[in-house]
């Protein structure tokens, strides 16, 4: 997809956060198209992709989530969508992802960590909803790409009803 270098100190605070905005953006089209296996592909092994249940600080070992999926989940999720029986999603959301003041917070060598907002426009037979969220992301440079090691979605609007999570995927 995009060419980095072995070491994330070796680029540019440029572009830097351009290759990341980059890969943000692209996994956000892969969501909107459905193009789930393009999209668990994104994941590293030891991955976690959360959704919490009541606000940005909790513990997902102690209060409940919305997601709270290790990789072998999120395959097991996948695979669970791929099989057409998920009546939510018949007919499948029309989905948008707006992606917004990237902001990078932690860099190492081959690992760095990302502040998004996003905004996810969703239509369906229920009819529209816009969610609205903070995301921190890890990411990982593997092999001259960078990989999810880690999403949280910090629903702003997580008071409202959620009747089909396809928006988070």
């Amino acid at each position: 997809m995009m060419a980095h270098p072995a070491d994330l100190a070796a680029l540019s605070d440029v572009e830097l956060h351009h290759q990341v905005a980059q890969f943000l953006y692209y996994e956000a089209h892969l969501q909107d198209v459905h193009d789930y296996d393009g999209w668990e592909a994104l994941w590293e092994d030891d991955a976690t992709y959360w959704v919490p249940a009541n606000g940005q600080n909790t513990d997902p070992d102690r209060e409940m989530s919305i997601i709270y999926d290790s990789r072998s989940r999120i395959r097991i999720r996948i695979a669970q969508l791929k099989t057409g029986r998920r009546h939510t999603q018949t007919p499948r959301s029309e989905i948008a992802h707006i992606i917004s003041n990237i902001v990078v917070t932690e860099i190492d060598r081959v690992e760095l960590s990302v502040r998004a907002n996003a905004l996810v426009y969703e239509d369906n037979l229920r009819g529209e909803t816009v969610w609205s969220s903070r995301n921190d992301y890890r990411l990982r440079l593997v092999e001259g790409a960078f990989r999810l090691v880690r999403k949280k979605v910090g629903l702003v609007n997580n008071a409202r009803p959620i009747f089909t999570l396809s928006f988070l995927i």
